[in-house]
Parts: C-alpha cells; sequence; structure tokens
C-alpha cells in the first residue's frame, strides 16, 4: 500500500511516521492505511513545529509552512532509535554516499533534496548496499532504489527534487 504525506508540508513528518512503522511492528499494524497514516503525519507535524517536544521539553518553534526541521528529525530519529543522530551539510559532488551507506530499517537517513538554490523535500533511506539505497519518498508513497551515484551527481529526481541538501545520519 503507497502512504503517502498528506499535504505539500509534511514530508519530514511523512518520513518520521514511515521510521516508526519500520522500527515498531505493532505501530505499524495500527497506522496501516492512507487515513491513519495521514492524521500521525499530520500530528506529528504539528508537534515537531511546536513549542513544546515530544519529551515536553521546550524547542524553538518553526513555521509549519516550512515543513520539518532537521534538528527535530534528528532527535526524533534518535528517540526512535536510540542512537544520536546529526544533521550533516552535504552537496552535490561532497561524499554523500558514506552516510547512506550504513542505512536500515531499525536506523534509517533522512534527507532534505532540492534544487540547487534550496532544500525542498524530505526522503527516507532504508537500506543500502553497493548498488544503492532504498528510498522511501514521501509524495509518492513509494520505495524505490536510487544509485549510488545518482546521490553524488545530484541526479536523484525524487519529488522532482535532484540535489542532496542535509543528510540526518547515526553519529
Amino acid at each position: 500500500m503507497r502512504l503517502q504525506q498528506p499535504d505539500r508540508r509534511s514530508c519530514g513528518a511523512a518520513a518520521l511516521v514511515m521510521a516508526r512503522r519500520l522500527a515498531l511492528p505493532r505501530y505499524a499494524g495500527l497506522v496501516g492505511d492512507q487515513a491513519s497514516f495521514a492524521h500521525e503525519v499530520s500530528t506529528l507535524h504539528r508537534r515537531l513545529t511546536s513549542l513544546s517536544d515530544t519529551a515536553g521539553g521546550w524547542q524553538v518553534p518553526w513555521p509549519r509552512a516550512l515543513g520539518t526541521p532537521p534538528w527535530a528529525v534528528a532527535r526524533e530519529l534518535g528517540l526512535l532509535t536510540g542512537v544520536p543522530y546529526a544533521t550533516r551539510s552535504v552537496r552535490v559532488g561532497r561524499r554523500v554516499w558514506p552516510h547512506l551507506a550504513a542505512a536500515t530499517p531499525l536506523r534509517p537517513v533522512a534527507v532534505y533534496v532540492g534544487d540547487q538554490w534550496l532544500p525542498r523535500h524530505v526522503v527516507l533511506v532504508t537500506g543500502a548496499g553497493a548498488d544503492g539505497a532504498s528510498t522511501y519518498e514521501p509524495a509518492s508513497g513509494l520505495v524505490t532504489p536510487v544509485a549510488s551515484g545518482r546521490w553524488e551527481r545530484g541526479d536523484l529526481a525524487l519529488a522532482g527534487w535532484d540535489r542532496p541538501w542535509l543528510v540526518v545520519s547515526p553519529r
């Protein structure tokens, strides 16, 4: 089943809900259709851009219209996996692949992609091998293979965006 982000701003939250579905089979059973997925994504997106974080602490608010902030994605992935995550700036030709190569369903990697000017979309790398990376693309709701060389060249074509900007991966 294709589970898609419910609006144009919630790709980061959709990637995080998908990460939670991969890590927690029971949760995946509860969030198995588009309606429940969309509800979870919208709820998480509101929380990630509000004044209080998942643990009840304070966080810098972020305009929802700008999507999901990378530091919130790093914090959520760290809470989910029990491993600290860091946000790293990457650009075409700047060795993106080493950050993706260790991705697994239990330790996914979020990647902010965009055009030559700005990051505009978040995808989730759920596994990597010698040939490429399995990538959940929230706009289509599909998991597609992306060849390793395409990450380095900036030839991604993920929801119309082709260049990697930021990688949120385990430290």
